[in-house]
């Protein structure tokens, strides 16, 4: 009899008690947000590791991606900015390194196997340290760290897509004008890197540069082949140079100088212009330069983000308008 009732009792906490608790936890596990489909199990949280080549010290480095970010919106803008474009800025910055790393099926870092970025920004993101920042903020030290670690955090986990998949987050400093696609830049057509109007960063110290060359040295860059003394002596000093035609975006598609027809791009690179938008004069013994804009032009306008952060856009509306037809999603699903 003594048996009985202690099952019984057994019975009653079984029912009562211990299979609801179970039924509860499955049903808010099952409630739980999915993360990317591609993401394993095992980081299906918020500690994801990135592999780092330091090119400093020539060494692989794992760290956490979210420290990542932090240390390339440090480096790639300026503390200065409005929050909202820093923010634009580290949603960029994390989209880059993502659709490198090879957690998420990226082809990760050509130049140095194993890692998934490097922080030489000839090839990938520029990235600093603490050191570096130090010194290169000096007394604003905690003051522009603090900004910039907000603005990582408040968009923790968040990327940029289209049609799902992680985007080329490319970026540049000043457009001048508009930006350039990625198909009149380097010759690939994507739906997101579109030329769009950018009338926000007129404010940048980098909007307008002019550069005077001699002819001697032009030649000196261009090679002798490009005859631009003889024509200089034979036509005088307006027929060595001029424009031959623009791309979509108003930038220099082909230049002829002296006798030799090159691109745009050619041109900024020998020449060291800061932008393919350029026109040229002659002016006695030498060509006159004048840039608008700094950089390759596609994707976000890092000074028109700022400006539009002024005019209290947020860190989506900016992000959405240079990248045509992008979403901004969370890796952890959130």
């Amino acid at each position: 009899m003594r048996y009985i009732v202690v099952f019984s009792i057994l019975l009653v906490i079984l029912t009562v008690i211990a299979i609801p608790a179970v039924i509860i936890w499955g049903i808010d596990d099952w409630n739980r947000e999915p993360a990317v489909a591609n993401l394993p199990q095992v980081y299906r949280g918020e500690d994801i590791t990135i592999k780092v080549y330091m090119h400093e010290i020539k060494q692989i480095v794992s760290m956490n991606l979210e420290d990542y970010v932090k240390g390339v919106v440090a480096a790639e803008m300026p503390a200065e900015f409005e929050l909202e474009a820093l923010k634009a800025q580290a949603v960029a910055a994390r989209t880059y390194a993502v659709k490198h790393m090879a957690l998420f099926g990226g082809a990760g870092s050509s130049e140095y196997p194993g890692a998934d970025v490097t922080t030489d920004h000839n090839n990938s993101q520029a990235w600093h340290n603490e050191t570096t920042l130090k010194a290169k903020w000096g007394a604003n030290y905690a003051k522009y760290w603090g900004k910039v670690s907000r603005a990582t955090n408040e968009t923790k986990g968040l990327i940029i897509t289209y049609n799902g998949e992680p985007i080329n987050a490319v970026f540049h400093s000043t457009s001048g004008e508009r930006t350039a696609s990625a198909k009149e830049v380097w010759g690939f057509d994507y739906p997101y890197l579109k030329s769009v109007a950018c009338t926000w960063d007129q404010k940048s110290p980098r909007y307008q540069d002019t550069k005077e060359i001699t002819l001697t040295e032009l030649e000196a860059r261009l090679g002798t082949d490009a005859g631009i003394i003889a024509a200089a002596q034979s036509g005088g000093s307006a027929s060595i140079a001029g424009v031959i035609d623009f791309t979509d975006s108003g930038r220099v598609n082909k230049v002829r100088i002296g006798a030799k027809t090159l691109t745009g791009l050619e041109v900024r690179q020998k020449l060291e212009l800061r932008s393919t938008n350029f026109s040229v004069e002659p002016a006695g013994d030498k060509l006159i330069f004048k840039t608008f804009g700094y950089g390759h032009g596609v994707g976000l306008c890092q000074y028109g983000a700022n400006g539009q952060a002024k005019e209290n856009q947020n860190f989506r509306q900016i992000l959405t308008y240079y990248y045509t037809g992008a979403a901004i999603k969370n890796i952890f699903g959130s």
